[in-house]
């Protein structure tokens, strides 16, 4: 599992740095994001719904995890 630690980070940077690392990513591979900012849930999630990668989110005290499993197209 490949993990991108955005926490501290306020939008768009968490989103950019998952589709940079999520590019190195083969489909089926799934990547961490831990981010702090609220907004990150939003952009991650509609990012990975156009993009054909499934999306889950983790509450954490203080932050929240998102795991994002490549899709076949993208």
């Amino acid at each position: 599992m490949t993990t991108v630690d955005a926490r501290g980070l306020l939008c768009p940077l968490p989103l950019t740095m998952a589709k940079r690392r999520m590019a190195e990513l083969r489909p089926g591979d799934t990547l961490l994001v831990m981010a702090t900012d609220p907004e990150a849930a939003i952009d991650l999630a509609a990012w990975a719904g156009e993009a054909g990668h499934s999306f889950s989110r983790a509450a954490r005290e203080g932050w929240a995890e998102y795991a994002l499993a490549k899709g076949s197209a993208g």
